[in-house]
């Protein structure tokens, strides 16, 4: 559907795009794509998780095309993405090899490997930093060789050390159920459309690709009652994980022979919800499950409200609506959503005029079809 009715056709579609690049270029001054990547990085993480397509550099293109507009920007990713070959799909990704720049746990003070707050806004004070209005290029690289000098003094450790789980000690502790690994092939939501009942690969991956706002929207309901989910977070992960693949033309192969094709930057969050339920006695007794959340770059609201829903959806049997995956997986993706509710933008001539033409029938008292 377009705006084929309106006076002028195509001239007047081009005319509005020449006007959307003016409202771009009147201001005559230029932003740079390395520029975008070099001090947008949440709003660069942001697209790059809902398009399902890890390239900064693409997600600051989309941003400087889009204006800065998310949706827009999310839009040209994933238009974009639809158009890449996919020769492969990657291995496995072992999180537990992440190399971690920020690590912290909500539910110990004292966790195995310490806290690690690395670069977060959380311990900043949320007022305006007026300095930055005469910030220049000569200071910031001064400040940046004093940081450097200062981290050649830090003793660093002499080979790579990662970072043990939290819930890996309390699965020793019985607390938590060890499970045998499922080497199920993932259903590629991307591939194939939503069937209800989902699995729950499905569902992690509508979740990871959800709008930010749409899925901390729903987290947040279902904290404030509209859920059964109320979780403390076990362990926020920020770091890069490796990415392996498989030669495409070998059958029988081991881990040695996977080829290191890059990294990607990703926050994982594993969140502890306590529930009730019955045991061999048929007595209630509290236990303790996982709500699991992941997503590119450093965005660890996302992540936790992830975590949140996927617990949500693990329990069907609620009747509160973040419990209902039809409700939360069709609602919190971003092209669906904003698409759906942008087209009422375009023409609805017809319907319109219907409702219109029978209003004013009964307004007149002319009996109408429907009375």
């Amino acid at each position: 559907m377009g705006y084929v009715p309106v006076k002028g056709g195509t001239q007047a579609i081009d005319a509005s795009i020449q006007r959307i690049k003016y409202e771009r270029l009147k201001g005559q001054e230029i932003i740079e794509i390395k520029t975008i990547m070099s001090t947008m990085r949440g709003m660069v993480d942001q697209v790059m998780s809902e398009s399902s397509l890890y390239s900064p550099y693409l997600a600051a293109l989309a941003i400087k095309q889009a204006e800065g507009s998310m949706e827009e920007a999310v839009f040209l990713m994933r238009a974009h993405r639809s158009t890449l070959p996919r020769p492969y799909y990657s291995q496995t990704v072992e999180s537990e090899k992440m190399l971690v720049e920020r690590r912290i746990s909500a539910s110990f003070k004292d966790i195995p490997g310490g806290q690690l707050l690395g670069a977060t806004y959380d311990y900043t004070h949320r007022l305006l930093d007026f300095e930055l209005i005469k910030e220049n290029l000569e200071n910031n690289l001064d400040w940046l060789q004093n940081y450097h000098d200062q981290l050649k003094q830090i003793e660093a450790f002499d080979e790579v050390k990662y970072f043990p789980k939290v819930v890996d000690y309390l699965r020793e502790e019985g607390i938590f159920e060890t499970y045998e690994a499922d080497n199920t092939s993932p259903i590629d939501v991307t591939k194939k459309s939503l069937q209800f009942p989902t699995t729950r690969s499905e569902r992690l991956q509508v979740l990871t690709r959800g709008q930010t706002g749409a899925v901390t929207s729903l987290g947040y309901a279902s904290l404030r009652g509209y859920g059964q989910v109320h979780p403390t977070v076990g362990e926020v992960r920020v770091g890069s994980v490796p990415i392996y693949v498989q030669h495409p033309n070998e059958m029988d192969q081991s881990d040695e022979d996977e080829f290191y094709i890059g990294e990607i930057k990703v926050t994982e969050v594993e969140s502890f919800v306590p529930t009730t339920v019955k045991n061999e006695n048929n007595e209630y007794e509290l236990e303790l499950e996982i709500g699991y959340g992941i997503c590119y770059g450093q965005n660890e609201t996302k992540a936790i409200a992830m975590s949140i829903l996927d617990q949500c959806l693990e329990h069907p049997e609620s009747d509160f609506p973040t419990h209902d995956e039809e409700f939360v997986l069709l609602h919190i993706d971003s092209v669906e959503s904003t698409g759906f509710i942008s087209h009422l933008k375009l023409p609805h001539y017809v319907t319109f005029q219907s409702k219109l033409d029978s209003i004013r029938q009964v307004k007149k008292g002319v009996p109408t079809v429907e009375s």
